[in-house]
């Protein structure tokens, strides 16, 4: 019976040892979105209006690419568009995504297989495959890494195009593939169609 009162400070140290676990846990990074975007100054009369069918480059309409496909398709609607089907379409957005680990040392390791492909004429391969490890310190982080191209259905002419791209750590919910389709996509057709040549960075709410 004496003994009892000794587990006390046991007790204690497994409930802050919990605590501080916890803690750790909570703790996620998320880099802003860097954006870059090119257009046709001629162009930019055409852009945000007008019918428009969202696609995978390549036609590709793989399962992973949905939830990037339908957050581009929102951002459209809310610029101006009305999404309908390719016959009936006045431009195509072609939608390219790539999921990577970004490590300490800034390399980058897939995490899944994104969309191949070419991203259009201006300013195609601007900035991909550098790892720059926005979040900081720390673990693994998880980027995403979106490419959209806006082009007249019955020229082919490239009219706009942009990547975005940011980081969050492997715990937070922005790592996730939903969060992070809408997170690059909101940020990419910010202020659309932007300033031809501009690289800008968005911060994450």
């Amino acid at each position: 019976m004496m003994k009892r009162p000794a587990a006390k400070p046991l007790l204690t140290a497994a409930i802050l040892g919990s605590a501080l676990a916890l803690s750790a846990c909570a703790s996620t990074r998320v880099s802003p979105v860097e954006v870059t975007r090119f257009l046709d100054p001629a162009s930019r009369a055409q852009l945000g209006q007008g019918s428009i069918f969202v696609t995978g480059v390549g036609g590709e309409d793989s399962l992973e690419l949905a939830p990037y496909k339908a957050a581009v398709a929102r951002e459209l609607a809310r610029v101006g568009y009305g999404e309908t089907a390719r016959a009936a379409a006045g431009q195509i957005a072609e939608v390219r995504v790539s999921r990577y680990q970004l490590g300490q040392n800034g390399r980058r390791s897939p995490v899944n297989v994104g969309v191949g492909g070419s991203t259009g004429t201006y300013g195609s391969g601007l900035g991909l495959g550098i790892g720059i490890n926005l979040g900081g310190g720390g673990g693994p982080e998880i980027g995403t890494e979106m490419a959209v191209v806006i082009r007249e259905a019955r020229s082919g002419r490239v009219l706009w195009e942009g990547r975005a791209d940011f980081t969050a750590s492997e715990n937070s919910p922005l790592a996730e593939r939903a969060a992070s389709a809408q997170t690059v996509a909101a940020a990419l057709f910010s202020d659309f169609p932007g300033n031809n040549g501009e690289t800008r960075e968005v911060e994450v709410p």
